[in-house]
């Protein structure tokens, strides 16, 4: 019998190694899977390259994260805002390296790895230093009908984290509203998802036109009371 409900948080993340590339689902605050995050600080995984629209917010979350000192690299498209101090202060110090990723461009890197896509031309960075590699050399780049793009590879992952609303036990997802935004490319991209949800339901309950993330792209679930994630807090449901 399928089963991909896990009985916390801390069994969901065994194995996570040392190195490992994790996709970290969210879009500012919304559709963050703080419990997961939580759960892999206490893990202990180091030397983590972390995926993410954002490079973390105050203190919580993926800012913690960070501030263990445990991710070498983050991959993004919006590191810095107002409250992006954690961040802000490990890249000043040279102690984290940021690959910076246009919005739309890590949204289709993403899906490009779920999609088994090699590599795809974009215009979006063209001309720019986006267009130029870690070491400073250039992308490959090619003029198609007059337009000039630039060659991006997919960002695979070895584990993706992520939120969403409802599943039941084949891992099947739905999402609410904006929390929606990264998790599903995350999860076709990754070797290993994990997902939080609020509510499991019995097979046949989720309606197999708004199911958004199949349960053939998620390993596990865990169930999170909302009640304690709206406060600021988490606790795993009974």
């Amino acid at each position: 019998m399928i089963n991909k409900i896990a009985a916390s948080v801390q069994e969901a993340l065994v194995g996570i190694a040392d190195g490992a590339t994790v996709l970290i689902g969210g879009f500012g605050t919304a559709g963050i899977p703080n419990e997961l995050i939580a759960g892999l600080i206490e893990q202990g995984a180091r030397e983590l390259t972390v995926v993410n629209n954002n490079a973390g917010n105050g203190d919580t979350g993926l800012a913690a994260l960070l501030k263990t000192g445990r991710v070498r690299k983050i991959i993004c498209s919006f590191p810095r805002q107002a409250d992006s101090q954690v961040f802000d202060a490990l890249y000043r110090s040279g102690q984290i390296e940021l690959e910076l990723v246009p919005q739309g461009n890590l949204a289709e890197r993403l899906r490009a790895a779920g999609a088994g896509v090699g590599a795809f031309f974009t215009p979006t960075g063209y001309g720019t230093e986006l267009a130029l590699q870690a070491d400073g050399t250039p992308k490959e780049t090619r003029v198609i009908d007059g337009k000039s793009y630039v060659l991006e590879y997919p960002i695979h992952g070895d584990v993706a984290l992520i939120k969403a609303e409802a599943g039941d036990r084949w891992g099947n997802l739905v999402y609410r509203k904006a929390a929606r935004n990264f998790g599903p490319v995350m999860a076709t991209a990754a070797r290993r998802t994990i997902a939080t949800v609020h509510e499991i339901v019995e097979l046949g309950q989720l309606d197999p036109e708004a199911v958004v993330t199949p349960g053939i792209h998620v390993t596990q679930l865990v169930k999170i009371d909302r009640l304690a994630t709206q406060a600021g807090g988490f606790k795993q449901a009974a």
